[in-house]
């Protein structure tokens, strides 16, 4: 299948949008939990920094809507350089046991609210169904780690 849009999550359920966690929620929860250690969570917040000043944030986040917008990252060339640099997220939920799943599909997650060149937030976000599939993040990588990157 070919991917136009994809999302790294976990099974734990977000209680604001009753959606898988995404990686950044899993490993924020870490640091809130005090589980990785002090130079971990001082690298963490080092590259949060970095996605804050260089992956537009949407305007819907810090807005308490009863359903919050889901982000899914677009399979292209600039979703996909944006994704691998979360190598530092996707070690710490590999470390801490926080089983990652890719979930990607061909057509819109659900309605589109806010879209740039690395990502789509949408409303009444779907995470099965036709068009969807959903693989532990370990059986979707090779090697390099990569998955399905667009050719772009």
């Amino acid at each position: 299948m070919e991917a136009r849009f994809f999302r790294i999550h976990i099974e734990e359920i977000a209680y604001y949008t009753k959606r898988p966690k995404g990686l950044f929620a899993a490993v924020g929860n870490l640091v809130d939990q005090k589980i990785m250690s002090e130079a971990e969570i001082e690298e963490y917040w080092r590259n949060r920094r970095w996605f804050e000043a260089n992956l537009l944030i949407p305007p819907f986040y810090g807005d308490l809507k009863p359903v919050l917008p889901i982000t899914w990252y677009k399979n292209n060339a600039a979703g996909n350089e944006m994704f691998a640099k979360m190598a530092f997220y996707v070690r710490m939920a590999a470390k801490y046991d926080r089983r990652l799943y890719l979930t990607y599909t061909d057509t819109e997650p659900g309605e589109i609210v806010y879209e740039d060149d690395f990502q789509i937030g949408v409303v009444n976000s779907r995470h099965g169904g036709p068009g969807f599939t959903t693989v532990p993040y370990s059986d979707a990588t090779g090697s390099e780690g990569n998955f399905f990157l667009a050719s772009e």
